[in-house]
């Protein structure tokens, strides 16, 4: 964590001195939503649904395991869902840029491998989330579009909103950039079709959040990967011993939930944090250390380097039954209204809450 995401989670007094940029920034935010509403913008609507999961706070929630929950499972009751992102950490020749489970990471960026690799879904890359939908689309026949973050992306148009939010970090101080972690005022969450918390109940009071309906989600570590071999070992039993030195290496949006995450399986280890969507190295593989392992994100940059010590650590989103019976009510009403048969509504991938 920077010295300023620091001061925004601890609410530091000298941040006020950043509020006429928070204000500048604030205007800036409002006067391009309005563009879109008003049609100063051109805003691209789909011909078939598009969900878009996103976050009001800079970091990591947990939207990309989500969006990996929800592919699965309109995969599982009848649908051609399809995946795009910004591919932030990457840079492709040209764009749209169609992943592959053997996209190098450098051009993809480390969720849109991640999530191609986790699913098998098609997944397009392109700062223009319109015409990575259009791909989708035209080219891979998808008839439902999901949007891994592009909350703030308005010329996509969507048709139902999920915010994610982490329980343990809240929201900070509630302020927009640079004197919060905000991306659009707290104002903008009542707009959003759901509020997802992961980790237990968004921490939000009623008056904040407006009429969206709240929902929990938990993340669970579902297996140990080794990255040399593929090799898989359920959670309960790590592959390797009490007494070997273990070092954790994690570079997301909250390097704690990871640490945190291998405590509660009684996993023994050093802490090594680096920044968000870190370009990772052979350099920082700790010599010393008999295991490293690190989460699904880093991995994928990893690939190359990688020994037999390193050990990858799945997990997988768990949204709480109420979720999935309102996303499959929503879910089932656009599959009417396209003139499609419903199917049966299965509860959900394997590995969902019941």
């Amino acid at each position: 964590m920077t010295p300023l995401e620091r001061a925004w989670y601890r609410g530091s007094a000298w941040l006020v001195l950043l509020a006429p940029l928070e204000w500048l920034y604030r205007a800036i935010v409002a006067r391009r939503r309005e563009a879109y509403r008003t049609g100063r913008r051109t805003v691209w609507q789909p011909p078939v649904p598009v969900v878009v999961v996103g976050n009001l706070s800079v970091g990591g929630t947990g939207k990309s395991p989500l969006v990996a929950w929800l592919v699965r499972w309109l995969g599982d009751n009848g649908w051609r869902p399809g995946i795009v992102s910004r591919g932030y950490g990457g840079k492709a020749e040209r764009y749209p840029l169609a992943v592959t489970a053997e996209t190098p990471v450098a051009q993809s960026g480390d969720e849109p491998l991640m999530l191609a690799r986790q699913t098998g879904v098609p997944l397009v890359v392109d700062p223009d989330r319109p015409r990575a939908a259009r791909w989708l689309i035209e080219h891979a026949q998808c008839d439902i579009v999901v949007a891994d973050d592009g909350l703030q992306h308005y010329a996509l148009g969507r048709t139902l909103e999920l915010v994610v939010m982490d329980v343990r970090r809240g929201l900070g101080n509630r302020r927009c950039l640079p004197r919060g972690p905000l991306r659009e005022p707290l104002e903008r969450l009542r707009d959003v079709d759901a509020l997802i918390g992961n980790g237990g109940e968004v921490p939000l009071a009623d008056d904040e959040e407006g009429a969206a309906p709240r929902f929990s989600l938990t993340l669970s570590p579902v297996a140990w990967r080794h990255l040399a071999s593929g090799e898989r070992h359920p959670v309960e039993h790590p592959p390797f011993g009490p007494g070997e030195s273990v070092a954790a290496l994690a570079g997301i949006g909250h390097p704690q939930r990871f640490f945190d995450t291998l405590e509660a399986l009684g996993i023994a280890h050093e802490k090594h944090a680096f920044g968000d969507h870190h370009r990772f190295s052979a350099a920082d593989l700790p010599r010393e250390a008999a295991v490293v392992i690190m989460t699904a994100k880093d991995a994928v940059k990893c690939t190359d380097f990688v020994d037999d010590r390193c050990w990858a650590l799945d997990v997988e989103a768990r949204p709480e039954p109420a979720f999935v019976a309102w996303w499959a009510e929503r879910v089932e009403g656009w599959k009417r209204d396209q003139g499609l048969h419903p199917t049966s509504v299965s509860e959900g991938p394997a590995g969902a809450s019941r």
